[in-house]
């Protein structure tokens, strides 16, 4: 169903009106859905704060795909990103991934409690 469908049926009350909540865990799920941001994520996940060419020293990964990555995983907001002097800081925000393991969590149960 396209985004533009979702919204006619919202409207219409054939919806509820939970969008903002879905789209919000939809955004952590995608920003979750690429292997090497796993990855980037277990490595910062390992330490308080890294720097980009900490990641970058980490992986067989160009410098401007790293970045990418992180960019994708500060705006699902998994990552925090801190500037410091003249590196940038990355560091997991563990209440966010606590946040996509509990509505991970809720979602199987209300798809599953049936059983």
């Amino acid at each position: 169903m396209t985004e533009s469908a979702l919204e006619t049926d919202r409207a219409a009350g054939a919806l509820p009106n939970r969008g903002s909540d879905s789209h919000a865990v939809a955004a952590r799920f995608s920003a979750l859905s690429h292997p090497a941001r796993i990855e980037i994520l277990k490595h910062l996940s390992a330490s308080n704060s890294c720097c980009c060419r900490e990641v970058v020293d980490r992986f067989d990964l160009a410098q401007s795909t790293v970045s990418q990555h992180l960019k994708i995983l500060v705006e699902a907001g998994l990552v925090r990103f801190e500037s410091d002097r003249q590196r940038s800081r990355y560091a997991v925000d563990r209440a966010a991934l606590a946040d996509v393991s509990a509505s991970l969590n809720a979602l199987v149960n209300s798809c599953c409690s049936g059983r």
